[in-house]
């Protein structure tokens, strides 16, 4: 028996029709390469104007969190495995890797970071350090901070707040900046089981089964769904469970430089849209 399928508000759908960029990112044809240095010298520190190009080129990972007397905040350090993150885009800070998504508006005006109040998701967490982690996040990452910002192989981007409160974060290229973007927005429906696929390099390779689908602008199915079909490459960010049968918000990149056994595509994932287990 399949059990409640887990859908998205239809105006979420629909205002997604339009090219994609990576989540939480501005167009991909505005954004950077990646700053490179010698690894023997000292990090260059980064100009505003340099801040404005390489906050939403990133994803920034809260590497460190201390307070006016140099004491780690660990309230804001309880997930080693996902570090708070923050996105920017569009003049929209974007929260992740905390009880609840966080996202608000933001203005950079020199070393001035100026956030408005932020609007959250409204889900319960069962561990009582991750559920406290939202207010602590929302009492530092509040008002205007001070930003600095460290360009390099690993840029680092460091806040502090009237408080004393320092936190640092480091950035890694997100997915417009590792493969130049722009990219454009699909629908896959991947099918709960895979099935044998032949694959010249890799024996006894797995596929997943795909088909490309549609949404009109009211967030509802258009058209008949494409055809099933052998899905050879990766999705990054998807993990597949057998006997699940999920739609997935995918952002597809065409490759500048396609390694030879490689597809011309990279697909990133950006939203799962429905999900279902089906009775095996």
């Amino acid at each position: 028996m399949a059990l409640p399928l887990v859908l998205l508000l239809p105006l979420a759908l629909a205002a997604c029709t339009k090219p994609a960029s990576d989540s939480a990112e501005p167009p991909p044809g505005e954004l950077p390469a990646a700053a490179t240095s010698d690894p023997a010298a000292p990090p260059t520190m980064a100009t505003p104007g340099d801040t404005a190009a390489l906050l939403p080129a990133f994803h920034w990972k809260l590497a460190t969190a201390t307070d006016a007397q140099g004491q780690s905040i660990e309230a804001l350090l309880v997930r080693a495995d996902a570090p708070l993150q923050l996105d920017f885009a569009d003049g929209r800070l974007a929260v992740s890797n905390t009880c609840n998504r966080m996202s608000g508006g933001f203005t950079l005006a020199g070393d001035t970071l100026s956030l408005s109040p932020m609007a959250s998701t409204m889900m319960a967490c069962s561990d009582p350090k991750l559920a406290a982690l939202d207010a602590e996040v929302g009492k530092r990452l509040a008002g205007t901070l001070g930003v600095a910002s460290t360009a390099g192989d690993t840029p680092e981007l460091v806040l502090t707040n009237a408080g004393g409160d320092r936190l640092v974060f480091q950035g890694s290229p997100t997915a417009a900046n590792r493969f130049g973007g722009p990219a454009e927005r699909v629908f896959l429906e991947v099918g709960p089981e895979t099935k044998p696929c032949s694959h010249p390099l890799i024996p006894d390779k797995q596929c997943l089964q795909v088909r490309e689908i549609r949404f009109d602008e009211n967030g509802l199915r258009a058209g008949e769904p494409g055809e099933w079909q052998n899905f050879f490459d990766e999705i990054e960010g998807y993990t597949h469970q057998p006997g699940v049968r999920n739609v997935l918000r995918i952002d597809r990149y065409t490759r500048k430089d396609v390694p030879a056994d490689a597809s011309r595509y990279a697909y990133v994932l950006d939203m799962v849209v429905e999900s279902e287990q089906v009775k095996r």
